[in-house]
């Protein structure tokens, strides 16, 4: 009885701190398998064997298989069984709309990003997960702890509700940045660059050396040009991103606005810079249209020293590359050059997560299910089996209870010899399933080299989160009609500003046509959305 009414009083605790609103609706004939006393720190099992059906993101490099490990240890664990639907990779966002928009989507519907789940709000297709979060201890521990607060606000709706389970992490975490030719440096005697003018400086350098040479060469240009340069300087000059992340809106804090981030002195200077690369002969015009495979082949062939990367593409593209047409090359990835924003993490802590079907809320397992999700995804023993695995087999620890890979097991190339390897053979560290955490989880694979970029990049100020503006039904039908037109004018634009087929002496003319295409009333209706948030959470 005593832990019983401890249970009681830490869910009254919970969902007294918590501005979601709570669930009106009797839950009594949904608890079948559910556990009495479930709380933060608890290992989930069902009082008896439950199923739940799952959309399936069907990864080509690790396919899925039915006698994986990971399916057999997870009931064993929780006597949960999983159902998936399986999807290809390259189909998947396809199919999830599909299947949503037709009423026939699996109860759990996961690798969802944030703003993906809009679309499917007004129809009532997937569940209000903030109206359970009292079923969700792990989940709300970390929202607290972690003072996650603000960017789960990012996901609210106009009813104040959010709907999407979002990946979570204590700390950003950020990958892209640049790679450069460090015995190219060497060569020179310079040092890695620090900012972006020191970039400038260093390509400069590389293209008095070896002049026949576009210095920069970049990947990633499709389907949107420069992807990630783009944003990789947006975010340097304080704007929430361009390239393949694209924002509208920019929140200005100086002002308190909001401002269309294709229109703003900031991104104009972003533009001018690239220009001068490019007028420059320092980044190649090619970089906005060519294929990876093409900037790959510049860079091993030395016709390039610096190209966008990640830390998996630098040592499975680049140095294999590298090693066929020069062994004695070196690259790394540098860490994001600083720009006029300052030193800034630009990650957010936010990461793919999932929604729910509106079904499963009359599903007799529905709060197992809850309670299920809360553990496999946000309880740290959920988190280290989805990612590690089980000990003994998959990994083991040392003196100070580390975890580390088995010797006869492989996974991102830590063990290049071993016969097994953790996703194909096992199943566990599947993106379905393996993401978020503390920084200890998220980085356990890394290499040494890859730590130590992040450790610079943690040590640098988070960037802020921009204040929500959730639309209304009618107001995200007239922005998704405003927002394609005004997306590809931007880009369009960029490009002609970057390659110098346009002149900045145009760019009041710029302006105009933007304004052409309904960015003052798209401005307008963000602030609007803003301050009847804002209203409403005052």
């Amino acid at each position: 009885m005593s832990t019983a009414t401890a249970a009681l009083l830490a869910v009254t605790t919970l969902a007294a701190c918590s501005d979601d609103p709570s669930d009106s609706q009797d839950l009594s004939g949904n608890r079948v398998g559910a556990m009495a006393d479930y709380a933060a720190g608890t290992q989930f099992r069902a009082t008896e064997p439950v199923s739940f059906s799952i959309l399936y993101n069907n990864h080509p490099n690790y396919p899925l298989k039915n006698d994986w490990l990971f399916w057999s240890e997870l009931k064993s664990r929780t006597n949960v069984t999983l159902e998936p639907v399986a999807v290809p990779l390259s189909d998947y966002e396809q199919k999830r709309s599909l299947l949503v928009g037709a009423g026939d989507a699996p109860y759990l519907i996961p690798k969802t990003y944030p703003g993906q789940e809009d679309t499917y709000v007004s129809s009532g297709a997937v569940l209000a997960v903030s109206d359970h979060l009292d079923l969700m201890p792990h989940l709300r521990d970390r929202i607290s702890r972690w003072n996650l607060k603000p960017e789960i606000d990012t996901l609210r709706q106009e009813d104040g509700k959010f709907y999407l389970l979002p990946g979570l992490h204590e700390k950003p975490w950020h990958d892209y940045s640049l790679a450069v030719r460090t015995d190219v440096l060497d060569e020179l005697g310079l040092a890695v660059p620090r900012t972006w003018d020191d970039l400038y400086t260093v390509l400069k350098a590389m293209k008095a050396r070896y002049p026949d040479t576009y210095p920069f060469s970049d990947r990633w240009s499709k389907p949107n040009p420069g992807g990630n340069l783009l944003n990789l300087l947006a975010v340097s000059y304080g704007l929430q991103g361009a390239g393949w992340n694209f924002q509208h809106t920019s929140w200005n804090a100086e002002t308190g606005t909001f401002e269309y981030t294709g229109a703003t002195e900031r991104y104009k200077q972003m533009l001018q810079y690239l220009n001068k690369l490019v007028t420059e002969g320092l980044l190649d015009p090619e970089s906005f249209t060519q294929t990876d495979d093409q900037a790959r082949q510049k860079l091993a062939n030395g016709k390039s020293f610096v190209i966008s990367a990640n830390a998996q593409v630098v040592v499975n593209d680049y140095r294999p590359d590298l090693a066929q047409t020069n062994p004695a090359a070196t690259i790394a990835k540098i860490p994001l050059p600083i720009g006029p924003a300052g030193e800034i993490n630009p990650a957010s802590r936010l990461e793919n997560g999932m929604m729910i079907s509106s079904k499963a809320r009359e599903d007799k397992n529905f709060v197992a299910m809850m309670q299920f999700i809360d553990w496999l995804w946000y309880s740290d023993a959920g988190q280290e089996f989805a990612k590690w695995g089980v000990e003994g087999t998959t990994f083991v620890r040392d003196a100070a209870g580390k975890p580390t890979l088995a010797p006869d097991v492989n996974v991102i190339g830590l063990n290049p010899d071993a016969p097994k390897h953790l996703q194909k053979d096992f199943g566990f560290y599947n993106g379905v399933f393996a993401y978020g955490g503390k920084p200890e989880l998220v980085q356990g694979f890394f290499s040494a080299e890859e730590q130590q970029f992040q450790q610079v990049m943690n040590a640098r100020t988070p960037i802020a989160v921009p204040p929500p503006y959730p639309f209304s039904d009618a107001e995200r039908e007239q922005a998704s009609l405003w927002e394609t037109p005004l997306r590809d004018h931007v880009t369009q634009a960029s490009l002609q500003f970057i390659l110098g087929q346009r002149d900045f002496g145009r760019w009041d003319a710029y302006l105009a046509e933007l304004k052409g295409k309904n960015h003052d009333a798209y401005l307008e209706m963000v602030h609007k959305a803003h301050d009847r948030y804002r209203k409403a959470n005052s």
